[in-house]
């Protein structure tokens, strides 16, 4: 079988920064066994399978471990596929997926990702979260991820997570997180559990995040700043109960997969 592949870099405009994903477009979907095959092989965070629906397309979402429920940039990426290579000049893309109708349009040259808001609530703090961290957060709540949120953009950039301990929470996921020092918040995610350990640039991350500080800055439109070592800058929006995420990208590699 051979089928395309696309490598794009999501929520950057230049290249070996974002995150990149890879997009597989299908006629019908593969077995569940080949595309997490494809996933583990392409070793990437995420590698995005999507089909076309006719006015709308079906899309799914695989780690090198296991299929997910939700995924920002490789949405992002396959949104940037299909208005470039597939439907050019399409301005709006329907998703049908795991977590529901999701929404991307293209704004020039940025693409928005309207998504569901996944408002973090108070918890009980494991042990894990604290030693995974190695460093004392000011708050911790959680959604489906844990968000932990410091009081500084230093302590971000200097964590150093202890991956044995994350792998073991009971939610695949942790955001940490502090208000920036020039764009209005900043932050970093881990998924071990996923054999993610350090996501680039996560855009289901900021479901979380842009509820929580719009409410800590009293403001529904905001610039963030994922600061792994890639790096990647989001717009971000709070509206109607809903997530805005936006993002340039950038195409880095096409080409087939043959097996």
């Amino acid at each position: 079988m051979k089928l395309p592949i696309f490598l794009v870099d999501a929520f950057t405009s230049k290249p070996f920064s974002g995150n990149p994903a890879a997009v597989c477009p299908l006629e019908f979907w593969l077995d569940d066994e080949i595309m997490q095959k494809i996933a583990t092989e392409n070793n990437l965070s995420e590698t995005a399978f999507i089909v076309n629906r006719g006015d709308y397309y079906q899309i799914r979402w695989f780690t090198p471990q296991r299929e997910i429920d939700l995924c920002g940039h490789a949405t992002l990426a396959s949104a940037w596929v299909i208005m470039n290579l597939i439907e050019k000049g399409l301005e709006k893309i329907t998703f049908g997926s795991h977590s529901g109708e999701l929404y991307v349009t293209r704004q020039d040259d940025l693409l928005q990702m309207n998504f569901p808001a996944h408002i973090p609530e108070p918890c009980e703090i494991p042990d894990d979260l604290i030693k995974g961290l190695g460093v004392q957060p000011q708050v911790v709540l959680a959604s489906n991820y844990y968000l932990a949120v410091y009081e500084s953009e230093e302590i971000v950039r200097e964590l150093r997570p202890y991956m044995k301990h994350l792998k073991e929470l009971d939610r695949v996921g942790v955001i940490v997180s502090a208000r920036g020092d020039k764009v209005d918040f900043v932050s970093r995610f881990f998924a071990p559990a996923l054999g993610i350990p350090e996501d680039p640039v996560t855009g289901s991350a900021h479901c979380t995040l842009i509820p929580y500080w719009a409410k800590q800055l009293n403001k529904s439109t905001m610039k963030a700043h994922q600061v792994s070592t890639r790096g990647g800058e989001i717009t971000c929006e709070f509206k109607d109960e809903r997530v805005l995420i936006g993002g340039q990208a950038r195409l880095f590699l096409e080409g087939y997969i043959k097996f």
